[in-house]
């Protein structure tokens, strides 16, 4: 039997941030794992902080009864009541936990999300560049991605998003702090987007969600503005793979505003999608953890020493980038504007990126700095071959 055609065709093109983790993984084994200075995979290395380690211990010491069991599908009612909390606090909102639904990560909240609330033919605008598995996402309940560009310096173009809204549109779903390019959007640009909506659904009689993508939240060297407090029709997902450093234990949470409109029938929709896409409940032992650590998080600075680190490695190279004010990646312009030449020089000198390509932005390559310092600084030389080959290059 044949597999789907749509499968065919989607592994073709396939996640190209993988494709570079596998080739970083054959190139260490051939060269020495000291020697590829792989920065493709968004994968925190810093450890959980230790209160984790501590309430996992108390917990899995625990015995009782039904403590592994089958909950309600949105959650713990506790647990939920706690990133009510959580929610309020960043969001400027009054919310309690019948707001929010627990998910198997920020990856199955935005899953259920879209399950929720796409229709055949529906449409959800995403500025570019953006993370590419958006597009699966929503293509796996009939729903079509329209991106929209942003700013030269990668903020939301506003009018351009206006000018994207229809009849079809479903949603808008914006990231920030952003990957790639790690801008956050500041409040006032969120401002207007609400103003936008709000005007477009007023005419319309369709108010588009807004979906805020927001598992890098807190990794973030300046404020996050709000979005539930902006914007009626919004939902927030997030998850604590980046602030706790859990992306292997799949914890997240959908959280939507405290204005909006048939709140029930988006939480029982929210509920009913977890429960048939087969993710049931998010994991029980992982609900408890968080429940206990709403608002602990990993040592932010060492991403930001990372960043300095890497902008001098950088600026030495004379590789342009967006300046990053959140998460842990560097976008840098690639020489000629050509990512994917840019990409295999680098891999010569055993330097593992991300084409633009990768999220809709062609002439860019991002590097993850989620890796120990000594990594950054070894790849100084490397990076400086690299460009003095594209200088040669132009002299000839």
């Amino acid at each position: 039997m044949a597999i789907a055609n749509y499968i065919k065709k989607s592994l073709v093109s396939s996640s190209m941030i993988r494709k570079m983790f596998e080739e970083g993984t054959r190139l260490k084994k051939k060269f020495g794992s000291d020697n590829v200075f792989d920065f493709s995979l968004g994968n925190p290395d810093i450890e959980p902080p230790p209160a984790f380690h501590r309430v996992f211990l108390k917990l899995a010491q625990e015995d009782t009864k039904g403590s592994h069991g089958y909950m309600p599908n949105a959650g713990y009612p506790y647990v939920r009541e706690a990133l009510a909390r959580k929610v309020s606090a960043e969001h400027g909102v009054s919310i309690d936990g019948s707001y929010v639904v627990m998910s198997v990560g920020a990856a199955g909240g935005l899953n259920s999300v879209f399950k929720a609330i796409l229709n055949p033919g529906d449409e959800v605008i995403v500025p570019t560049p953006y993370f590419m598995e958006y597009c699966s996402y929503v293509s796996n309940y009939s729903g079509t991605l329209v991106e929209v560009p942003t700013l030269p310096d990668f903020n939301l173009d506003v009018g351009a998003i206006r000018e994207a809204l229809s009849s079809k549109t479903a949603a808008v779903i914006i990231n920030s702090p952003n990957n790639p390019t790690g801008r956050i959007y500041p409040q006032s640009i969120i401002a207007e987007l609400s103003v936008a909506l709000t005007e477009y659904g007023e005419k319309s009689g369709r108010f588009p969600y807004l979906i805020a993508d927001e598992p890098y939240r807190e990794i973030a060297y300046k404020p996050v503005p709000p979005i539930l407090s902006d914007y009626g029709e919004s939902i927030v997902v997030s998850s604590y793979s980046k602030s706790l450093s859990l992306p292997g234990e799949r914890i997240g949470y959908i959280a939507v505003g405290p204005k909006i409109r048939d709140k029930d029938d988006v939480i029982n929709a929210l509920i009913y999608a977890t429960r048939v896409l087969g993710y049931v409940n998010a994991p029980a032992l992982m609900q408890r953890i968080v429940a206990e650590l709403t608002y602990a998080r990993v040592d932010v600075t060492v991403y930001a020493r990372r960043r300095d680190i890497f902008k001098q490695v950088l600026d030495t190279a004379g590789i342009e980038y967006a300046e990053p004010e959140g998460a842990f990646y560097l976008f840098c312009k690639a020489p000629d504007g050509d990512d994917i030449a840019f990409i295999e020089k680098l891999k010569q000198n055993l330097i593992l990126g991300v084409p633009g390509a990768s999220f809709a932005k062609p002439g860019w390559v991002r590097f993850a700095y989620c890796v120990d310092e000594k990594t950054i600084r070894s790849s100084t030389e490397a990076f400086k071959k690299t460009m003095e080959a594209f200088t040669l290059r132009k002299a000839r």
